[in-house]
């Protein structure tokens, strides 16, 4: 069997032991130093000012939308973009915080949004914001796209959850967008269980998102910051401060296992995407000469952090070939992410408005993906590149 993901953690023993070490010395498992500094060393690795964590990703995307309203640059009603191809968790907060989802088709080359797709839809529909998601490993032009959202001032944010370290030649995927989001889950690039980050260069966004973290209070603010609120609200004193909620919030707060396990597996960050790379371009050389397999096109990609192994087959009828193929071999398999997400139940349960999606509908009718991960050993590999080859 090979499976999605066959560890929690990278160095599992040792993280392990590191962590269980770590919960009998601490003397506080609520989110505290070890959260602010896995908080700062993300920053830095990914490029960015500030990085404000989360009990998951997908409590990360629902905060930035918050953010957005709270702030006053979206608002009920208005139209947001997402990308066809995407997770519930994505589309679910547009719908939450009484906004209009307005799916962006995505490209069966590169799994995601283009500028060209983008454009299709500009045609016939205004944006107040773009939430893209970077599907696994791959962007679109998210350089062009930008230009385009800035152009038209549209907010773009990005959901990195699938693509950390990924490069294109003009910055790192999550670097292009207002704010972006990541996720820590088990099956993701390095784990901490549970978990998630924001990363912006916004100080404004920055602010409002630990507020949104923490019940819509200030108790994560510098000292300055909270002078500022409770001068602009008249909060008089310490003790009054404790219970004040200054905004629209949530209990999104992470613990200090999160941001201790965080700190311990970003130091194996690194040689983990050098290892999902060399796997990928391994297997995509097998892949180069089946001829019922669509070679995806990351030309425009610097590196390649690859989040899992995607097979696109060049029609539904191939795609349950190799869906047979992979599993007689024992190979743990999933569609592409959710696919069409407007088929998903709740999708059509709070929405009306449907789009035609014909570069997403491909993918999810012709697509699937397996597990890429450093532990993948020579014989998984092989595995691997048996499943994909011609028969």
């Amino acid at each position: 069997m090979i499976p999605l993901m066959k560890n929690a953690f990278l160095n599992e023993y040792k993280t392990k032991q590191a962590l269980a070490e770590f919960i009998m010395k601490t003397p506080r498992l609520s989110m505290d130093n070890k959260c602010h500094e896995f908080e700062r060393d993300f920053a830095a690795f990914q490029g960015r000012s500030d990085a404000v964590l989360f009990n998951s990703g997908s409590s990360a995307n629902l905060a930035m939308l918050q953010v957005l309203k709270n702030i006053g640059k979206l608002e009920s009603g208005d139209k947001i973009g997402f990308s066809g191809l995407t997770w519930s968790t994505n589309v679910m907060p547009i719908i939450q915080l009484g906004m209009e989802p307005v799916p962006v088709d995505c490209d069966p080359k590169t799994l995601n949004v283009m500028s060209h797709t983008l454009y299709g839809r500009l045609h016939s529909t205004d944006l107040q914001a773009l939430f893209i998601t970077n599907a696994l490993g791959f962007t679109g032009d998210l350089d062009r796209i930008k230009q385009i959202c800035d152009e038209k001032r549209i907010i773009l944010i990005e959901d990195n959850c699938e693509s950390l370290g990924t490069e294109l030649h003009t910055g790192k995927a999550g670097n292009f967008g207002i704010a972006s989001s990541f996720s820590f889950f088990v099956a993701h690039h390095m784990s901490t269980i549970e978990g998630g980050m924001v990363c912006t260069d916004n100080k404004e966004i920055a602010e409002m998102l630990r507020i949104v973290r923490a019940n819509g209070w200030d108790r994560n603010l510098t000292a300055i910051q909270q002078l500022k609120w409770r001068k602009e609200f008249n909060i008089q004193s310490e003790f009054d401060a404790k219970y004040t909620f200054y905004d629209l919030g949530f209990n999104l707060r992470p613990t200090e296992i999160t941001g201790f396990i965080g700190l311990y597996q970003l130091k194996f960050l690194e040689e983990n995407i050098i290892k999902r790379e060399n796997n990928y371009i391994m297997l995509e050389a097998i892949l180069r000469d089946n001829p019922d397999l669509i070679q995806l096109d990351r030309t425009h990609l610097k590196r390649l952090s690859s989040f899992a192994y995607p097979v696109l087959c060049r029609t539904p009828k191939l795609r349950e070939k190799y869906i047979f193929q992979f599993s007689g071999a024992g190979v743990e398999i999933r569609p592409m992410i959710a696919g069409n997400i407007q088929n998903q139940p709740f999708y059509t349960k709070h929405v009306q408005n449907t789009f035609d999606l014909p570069g997403t509908d491909f993918i999810h009718n012709c697509g699937f993906y397996c597990g890429n991960y450093p532990e993948l050993s020579e014989s998984d590999l092989e595995t691997l590149s048996s499943c994909l080859r011609e028969r």
